[in-house]
């Protein structure tokens, strides 16, 4: 097993979003280790002996994946006996190339308190959380979208995901069993139906959740699955809202797919 390393004199989110999006294409397993906040040269040389231990150990240069603004600590990393790639230089004369201005390193820059949507994704988690599952109606009108489906199909996740990484304010509406018998939008979704998105997901992949929080019950029974599922489906064909199915979607495919389809951006100042 290879190991790669993320490491970066940041939180390393950058080097290990992008490292791990281009180990996925190789049919190799990995050990993953990240580092972050490497921020002086006594913490690389750390790293760096670490890394050379990790070599000693397992006989294979394990891959390091790095974004560090500081010239000096990018340095002592690249001197390990592991094999290096740096996504921000990589890109950096390119760039500065194309724009004829001059980069200003600068740590924390990214994925920092200062950064602009900051407020805007602690806003949008908040009502995230103070408007899940229908329990908080009134602020429905605030909403930049509201999530709809029955109990289970991924409402809640997806909420918190599209708060975290888009600043969207994102709040949920779950149809439950009782409402099955002459399933309708309440008045508060018919208010704000243009801002209604769907989900659904096959039965079995719903029964298989639900079995998991009460098993053996009539709420995880595959029948009730398959019918509660049939209602929803109606429902937003006939009042033509859109869905997806999350079935076999990531949360953050789930949000890149709604982000898409509806055209909310990215909240910033």
């Amino acid at each position: 097993m290879r190991t790669a390393f993320y490491i970066s004199d940041g939180t390393a989110i950058t080097a290990e979003v992008f490292g791990q999006a281009l180990l996925t294409l190789f049919p190799t397993k990995f050990e993953h280790v990240t580092i972050p906040f490497v921020e002086t040269a006594e913490m690389a040389e750390q790293v760096k002996q670490r890394i050379n231990d990790r070599y000693k150990t397992t006989g294979e240069r394990p891959l390091i994946f790095q974004t560090f603004v500081d010239d000096n600590l990018r340095q002592i990393i690249n001197h390990s006996n592991g094999v290096c790639y740096d996504f921000l230089h990589s890109f950096i004369e390119p760039v500065q190339r194309e724009l004829g201005v001059d980069p200003v390193p600068k740590t924390h820059r990214t994925h920092s308190i200062h950064e602009q949507t900051y407020d805007f994704r602690i806003d949008a988690v908040n009502y995230a959380l103070a408007n899940d599952d229908g329990s908080n109606l009134k602020n429905y009108d605030q909403a930049d979208i509201i999530l709809i489906g029955v109990s289970r199909s991924g409402k809640t996740p997806t909420s918190l995901y599209l708060a975290l990484q888009y600043g969207i304010k994102a709040a949920n509406y779950p149809f439950v069993e009782e409402d099955m018998e002459q399933l309708r939008l309440p008045e508060v979704l018919k208010r704000n139906k243009n801002k209604l998105f769907g989900l659904t997901i096959t039965p079995e992949r719903l029964h298989h959740i639900r079995e998991q929080r009460r098993a053996n019950s009539r709420y995880a029974s595959l029948r009730q699955c398959q019918l509660e599922l049939n209602e929803v489906e109606r429902l937003y064909q006939q009042e033509h809202i859109p869905f997806l199915n999350s079935t076999h979607l990531s949360i953050e495919e789930i949000s890149a797919k709604i982000i898409a389809k509806t055209g909310l951006k990215r909240r910033k100042y």
